[in-house]
C-alpha cells in the first residue's frame, strides 16, 4: 500500500449526532494538523463535538475564542497497539517495570509489598512488567525466589513481554503442574535439573495454564477499571487505542460500552483473540460501529525478541534455538476468512523474520476485503528489510503495521543479546517503513513493555528522533525520524491503519479531540522531548484532562 494513502473524510455518525448547537472557536495556538509534516494553523473552530474550521487565526479576529496562549497543539493521540482489557482484568497488579525494578531482589520486594496490601484470602499476589535481562543475577527468577514472597498465596508475575511469566509453587500446586504435565502446544512448562518445574512459564498457552486460577474481577471492578484508564490515556493526550487481544475481559464489547456508560471517553477497536478450540461468534453490524466496536481479530504468530522466542529463520546468537511458532498456516488462514466474513481487520503478531516471511507468503497474493484501511495487519515487526517492506507495499493484499520505538529503548539489553550482527540494521527500521508502508503506526503495547509510562508518547517520539536506548546506546541512528513524522505516527497516519475513523487530524469533519502540550515538541532539545508534557486534553470539543499544578515536574 502507498505510503500516500488517505482515509476519506469522516462524517457523522448516528451515535455521535448532536441535536443542540454548539459552537466552540480556538486561537493563538501551533496547531499541527496530522494532515502531514508541514501543515500548521493557528485556529480552528469545534461545532457538535467536530472540527468545522481550521485556518489562520488572522481569518477570525475579534470573534469570541478561547485563547491557547500560543501553545503547540496536537490532534487526539492514538495508541494503536495496547491492552486496556489486560490492564483491567489485572489491575490489581503491583507494577514491576524498570526502572524502578531491576533485580531479583528488588523485585521479591515489590510483591512481597502488594502481599501486604491483599485482604481476602483468596487473592493471588500478582505483578506484572520485569525485565530480566536487566537483572544483575543474569536469570530469570523462579519458584525459588517467589516462594519467599508467599509460601501459601499462589504468586504470579508477568515478564514485561506478556508472553512468559513465573509463579510460585503454591501457584503451580493450583494449577496440577507437575513433573509429568507436558508441555503446551508452542509453549514450554521450564525445568530444574531434576525435570521438576521451576515456575518459569514460557509463552502464551504456559502462562494462561496457571493464570486461569486467579479469580476474576467483579464486573463494576472492570468497568470502575476501564474508566480509569480512559481518565489516564487523557492525561496522555491519547483519544483513541486499539486494544489487541481485547478478550482477556469476558464479553469485551459489553464491558467497554458499560464504562462508556459510566465516563469513558476514549474511542476504542476491539481485537479479540483466535483461539481454534473456541471459534469467535459471527458479528453483527452492531458490533462493528459506534465509538466502542469490534475492529477485527488477532492472532499471535511467534513471541517476542526480549526471551528469545520470536520466530527466527537462523538461529539466535551462541545457539540452536530458532525461537517458537505459536499457531499453524490452517488456523492463521481460518483466523483471516473469519475477518473477511465479517469485514474487519486481521491483526498478526509477527517479530521473527520468519514469522514475518510466513504473514506475507500467506496472504500476500489474496485480495483485499476492506475498502479505506489494511484488511491485514502485521504487529510489532522487527525486522523489516528494504525488500520485505516494498513486498509489502506491492503486494494485492493491503498491509499495514504497528510498531514501536520504545521496545528498543527500554529492552536494548534483550535486543543486544537476541540480534544476529546482520539483522540490526533492519531492526525497527522507522525511516523506511515511514518511506514505504502508509497505514503506519508506532504505540506503546502496553503493558506488555519493559518500561514504566510505557504510553507516554513523547518518550516514543524522543526514541525515533534520537534512536537511543534508555542507557544513551545508539540504534540504527541511520533509521531516526524526524518530530513532525513521528507525531503523524500516533496522529495521521495512525488514523490510515485501523477502524478508529474520526480520530488523528485537526480537519473539517474530524473529531474534535485535541492535545495542548506544555512545551513547544518542535523546538525543545531532542534530548528533552520525553520531558514534555500534555497540559490539557480535550475530547468531542470537551476538556477533559488538565494537568494540575502539583503535577509540574512530575516525570514518568
Amino acid at each position: 500500500m502507498a505510503a500516500e494513502t488517505e482515509k476519506e473524510t469522516p462524517t457523522m455518525t448516528q451515535t455521535d449526532t448532536a441535536t443542540p448547537t454548539h459552537s466552540q472557536l480556538f486561537t493563538n495556538a501551533r496547531v499541527f494538523t496530522g494532515t502531514d509534516e508541514t501543515d500548521v494553523a493557528s485556529a480552528f473552530r469545534i461545532v457538535d463535538g467536530r472540527f468545522d474550521w481550521v485556518g489562520e487565526a488572522s481569518a477570525v479576529a475579534g470573534e469570541p475564542a478561547v485563547d491557547l496562549g500560543g501553545r503547540t497543539v496536537l490532534p487526539g493521540l492514538i495508541d494503536s497497539h495496547t491492552h486496556p482489557a489486560l490492564m483491567a482484568a489485572t489491575a490489581v497488579a503491583a507494577e514491576c517495570f524498570p526502572p524502578s525494578v531491576v533485580s531479583i531482589d528488588g523485585l521479591v520486594e515489590r510483591l512481597r509489598e502488594h502481599q501486604a496490601t491483599l485482604t481476602s484470602p483468596s487473592a493471588w499476589v500478582l505483578g506484572r512488567g520485569f525485565d530480566d535481562t536487566k537483572f544483575p543475577e543474569g536469570r530469570m527468577p523462579t519458584t525459588a525466589d517467589l516462594d519467599a514472597v508467599s509460601a501459601e498465596r499462589p504468586v504470579l508475575v508477568w515478564r514485561c513481554d506478556a508472553h512468559s511469566a513465573v509463579c510460585n509453587t503454591a501457584a503451580l500446586r493450583l494449577a496440577g503442574i507437575t513433573a509429568t504435565t507436558p508441555d503446551p502446544a508452542g509453549a514450554r512448562f521450564e525445568r530444574g535439573p531434576d525435570g521438576e518445574p521451576n515456575g518459569v512459564l514460557t509463552e502464551i498457552a504456559a502462562v494462561e495454564a496457571v493464570a486461569r486460577f486467579i479469580p476474576v474481577p467483579e464486573r463494576d471492578e472492570q468497568v470502575a477499571s476501564l474508566v480509569a484508564i480512559g481518565e489516564e490515556l487523557a492525561s496522555r493526550g491519547i483519544v483513541a487505542v486499539c486494544d489487541l487481544l481485547s478478550n482477556r475481559l469476558q464479553d469485551p464489547l459489553d464491558a467497554f460500552r458499560a464504562a462508556a456508560a459510566k465516563g469513558l471517553r476514549t474511542r476504542v477497536a476491539l481485537y479479540p483473540g483466535w483461539d481454534p478450540s473456541a471459534p469467535l461468534a459471527e458479528l453483527t453490524p452492531d458490533d462493528r460501529e459506534g465509538r466502542i466496536r469490534i475492529g477485527g481479530v488477532k492472532v499471535v504468530l511467534d513471541g517476542a525478541y526480549s526471551n528469545r522466542t520470536a520466530w527466527v529463520a537462523e538461529p539466535y546468537p551462541e545457539s540452536c534455538d530458532h525461537g517458537l511458532r505459536l499457531v499453524e498456516d490452517d488456523d492463521v488462514l481460518a483466523a483471516g476468512a473469519w475477518a473477511r466474513r465479517n469485514g474487519v481487520q486481521l491483526a498478526v503478531h509477527a517479530m521473527g523474520d520468519r514469522a514475518l516471511e510466513r504473514v506475507a507468503s500467506l496472504f500476500e497474493d489474496q485480495e483485499p476485503w476492506l475498502d479505506g484501511i489494511p484488511s491485514v495487519r502485521i504487529e510489532h515487526a522487527t525486522i523489516i528489510s528494504e525488500g520485505y517492506a516494498e513486498r509489502l507495499r506491492s503486494a494485492r493484499m493491503t498491509f499495514g503495521i504497528a510498531t514501536h520505538t520504545v521496545f528498543f529503548f527500554a529492552e536494548y539489553d534483550g535486543y543486544e543479546l537476541a540480534l544476529r550482527a546482520e539483522q540490526v540494521p533492519d531492526a525497527y527500521p522507522i525511516a523506511r517503513l515511514f518511506r514505504t508502508i502508509g497505514p503506519l503506526a508506532l504505540s506503546s503495547d502496553r503493558p506488555a513493555t519493559a518500561w514504566s509510562g510505557a504510553d507516554d508518547v513523547m518518550l516514543s517520539v524522543e526514541a525515533a528522533v534520537r534512536r537511543q536506548a534508555y542507557n544513551g546506546a545508539d540504534f540504527v541512528p541511520e533509521e531516526a525520524i524526524s518530530v513532525a513524522q513521528a507525531l503523524l505516527l500516533y496522529t495521521g497516519r495512525a488514523g490510515l491503519l485501523s477502524p478508529l475513523d474520526s480520530v488523528g487530524r485537526i480537519a473539517t469533519g474530524y473529531d474534535g479531540s485535541f492535545a495542548v502540550l506544555d512545551r513547544d515538541v518542535f523546538s525543545v532539545p531532542a534530548d528533552e522531548i520525553a520531558t514534555v508534557r500534555v497540559a490539557e486534553t480535550w475530547i468531542r470539543g470537551e476538556q477533559v484532562y488538565q494537568r494540575s499544578p502539583q503535577d509540574e515536574g512530575v516525570r514518568s
